[in-house]
C-alpha cells in the first residue's frame, strides 16, 4: 500500500477557488497536527486557514512531503507549478498527489525526484500487486460506510467514528479507499484505479487480520444506485 510521510505542506497553488482546494481542506480539517502550512502562488484564490509558508521555511520546520491539494478540471498538472515542485524536490520534499496526471509522467520531474533521491506519490495509481478475493474470515471488526450517492460524506463519516472509538480508547484505524483519504490516514488505496477483478482483493490486503476487538473502518465509494460508480461500491462490499 501506498505511504506518505507526515508532515506535509499543502499546495493550494493557483486555486480559483475554495472549492478546487477541497482536497487540502479535508487533509488539514482531519489532520491537523500533521499540516504546517499551505503554499499559494500568485493569484491563488483559496485558504484553508494554515499559516503561508515558503519551501524553505516548511522544510525548516519539519515538513516532509509537499502534498498537491487541488483538485482541478481534467485532473492536470498546470506547468505553472513546475517551477515550485521542482524547488520542492531540491529542498528534501517528496510530493504527493492525487490528480489523474501522474507526476512520473513528467520528465522533469522525475528526472529531479531521481537526482535527489526524493519519492514522487501518486495516491491514485497502486504501487503494490493486488491480488483477487478470497472471501476467506478474517479476524477482526469491519465496518463499510455506504451511501445514496457520491460526496455524500462516506470518508467524513469513517472518520468521524475512527475519532469517536478511539477516544474511548478502543482499537480503531480508517482504512482509506480514495485519494483524499489516503493522504488524510498516510497510507491506503485507491480503489477507483483498480481493475475490476481486483477490487475485493485489494480491500482485504488494505483490513487484513487484526485483533478480535480492533475496528477497520473501510471508507466507502461511490453507491449501488449510481450507474456510474456501482462497481467499486460492490467491490468493497464483497
Amino acid at each position: 500500500m501506498l505511504t506518505i510521510k507526515p508532515p506535509y505542506l499543502m499546495f493550494l497553488g493557483d486555486a480559483a477557488d475554495q472549492l478546487a482546494a477541497k482536497t487540502a481542506d479535508g487533509v488539514a480539517r482531519w489532520r491537523p497536527d500533521w499540516c504546517l502550512g499551505q503554499l499559494r502562488l500568485e493569484g491563488c484564490q483559496a485558504d484553508i486557514g494554515l499559516e503561508d509558508l515558503t519551501i524553505d521555511q516548511a522544510r525548516q520546520a519539519g515538513a516532509q512531503t509537499l502534498v498537491v491539494g487541488v483538485a482541478n478540471r481534467g485532473g492536470i498538472i498546470s506547468e505553472v507549478w513546475l517551477e515550485t515542485l521542482l524547488a520542492a524536490l531540491d529542498a528534501g520534499f517528496d510530493i504527493a498527489s492525487g490528480l489523474h496526471n501522474r507526476l512520473g509522467d513528467l520528465p522533469a520531474l522525475a528526472e529531479r525526484a531521481q537526482a535527489t533521491g526524493r519519492q514522487l506519490v501518486d495516491v491514485r495509481y497502486p504501487e503494490v500487486e493486488l491480488k483477487v478475493g478470497q472471501g476467506t474470515p478474517r479476524t477482526g471488526r469491519r465496518l463499510l460506510t455506504v451511501g445514496t450517492d457520491c460526496s455524500c460524506g462516506k470518508m467524513f463519516t469513517a472518520l468521524a467514528i475512527e475519532r469517536e472509538l478511539q477516544s474511548q480508547s478502543r482499537k480503531a484505524t480508517f482504512r482509506a479507499t480514495g485519494q483524499t483519504g489516503i493522504l488524510i490516514a498516510g497510507t491506503g488505496v485507491s480503489v477507483d484505479a483498480v481493475i475490476a477483478d481486483f477490487i475485493a482483493g485489494a480491500t482485504e490486503q488494505l483490513a487484513p487480520d487484526n485483533d478480535d476487538d480492533h475496528w477497520d473502518l473501510i471508507e466507502g465509494q461511490g453507491s449501488l444506485f449510481h450507474a456510474s460508480y456501482a462497481g467499486v461500491s460492490m467491490g468493497l462490499l464483497h
